[in-house]
């Protein structure tokens, strides 16, 4: 089994912000309110012309560019979504075409806030065995497109962006050391959007009724997610044999900064070992780690031979953490 690490990494985030006071325009809510339960200042927004498609596109150029790849070398696409463009035909097939990598095969994958883990995780087993040489993993999600922007509950915490990064064969001793992957499907309930699939296919009632949009039991996630980001996190610690002291850099999805802040004290690091930028684009859902893994490696802030914990969860309930000894110099 080959050692697989990330080779080239990139973002996209949309040009439109959307401050909290904006929101207290549309909403009853306050830029206090937010910024003390959430720790959100602001988050991005998509126009009406763009699609996950067109955000992963500019996400997967940029990795490509990083990694020194051409789109022909690319064997698998992975796209981490719950917002694809359409049903089908998938988003990575979408992505396929406008790159040019006529040879990749190319699939969507669902796993809410924890997508991009998941991916990573799959993509990994096919260059690990030697299926595959060079694989695009995208996170994307364009939450402001199934927002209700009448419930202040949930309209305050999204937003959109992608993510993207390339796998390929490393060093051994580098790149991915563990995955762990859970799910609890008795929780599903608590973070759903109810209508648009077969259980209840669109309809004028399903519409009127909002049922096409993000629905959320706010105290039920956050109570899951306190305590999952955790065990999730010393879970795969166990299987790397690695300890909590050998931590070199967490970055954790980015939804709620009271979320952070117990896994930061579950794993007693120091701040400066924990990556957040989740005050200026909110929760992005499968592209929250992969943008923030980007701009943590843009700043400089990822050293060739660290240990990188990443740790998500999500809707499903589902959850995923992954430990990597990162092999990717800097660039310029």
């Amino acid at each position: 089994m080959r050692q697989v690490g990330i080779t080239g990494v990139g973002s996209y985030l949309p040009e439109e912000v959307i401050t909290n006071f904006d929101l207290e325009k549309i909403v009853d809510t306050s830029d206090e309110w937010i910024r003390t339960r959430t720790g959100i200042r602001e988050r991005r927004r998509a126009s009406s012309e763009e699609a996950a498609s067109d955000l992963s596109l500019v996400a997967a150029e940029k990795a490509l560019a990083c990694a020194e790849v051409a789109a022909e070398d690319i064997d698998l696409i992975i796209v981490a979504t719950v917002t694809p463009d359409m049903f089908f035909p998938a988003t990575a097939c979408l992505v396929q075409d406008r790159l040019g990598a006529k040879r990749a095969a190319a699939f969507d994958l669902s796993a809410g806030c924890s997508g991009f883990i998941y991916a990573l995780a799959v993509a990994s087993q096919f260059i690990a065995n030697g299926t595959y040489n060079t694989a695009l993993v995208i996170g994307v999600d364009v939450l402001t497109k199934i927002i209700n922007w009448e419930d202040r509950s949930t309209c305050v915490l999204f937003g959109d962006g992608a993510g993207a990064v390339i796998l390929q064969p490393v060093e051994p001793g580098q790149g991915l050391l563990a995955v762990h992957l859970g799910a609890d499907g008795s929780g599903g309930r608590f973070l759903e959007m109810p209508a648009g699939g077969s259980r209840q296919p669109a309809t004028l009632d399903t519409v009127k009724a909002k049922l096409h949009s993000i629905h959320m039991n706010g105290p039920e996630v956050f109570k899951f997610a306190v305590r999952i980001l955790g065990e999730a996190s010393l879970a795969v610690l166990e299987k790397a044999n690695l300890t909590k002291a050998d931590i070199d850099f967490l970055i954790p999805h980015q939804a709620n900064i009271r979320i952070v802040e117990a896994a930061i004290k579950r794993l007693g690091l120091e701040a400066e070992k924990v990556f957040v930028n989740l005050d200026r684009y909110g929760n992005m859902s499968s592209a929250s780690i992969p943008v923030a893994l980007d701009e943590a490696y843009r700043e400089g802030k990822l050293k060739v031979g660290a240990n990188v914990l990443l740790v998500s969860f999500g809707a499903g309930l589902t959850w995923g953490s992954a430990v990597l000894r990162w092999s990717l110099p800097p660039k310029g």
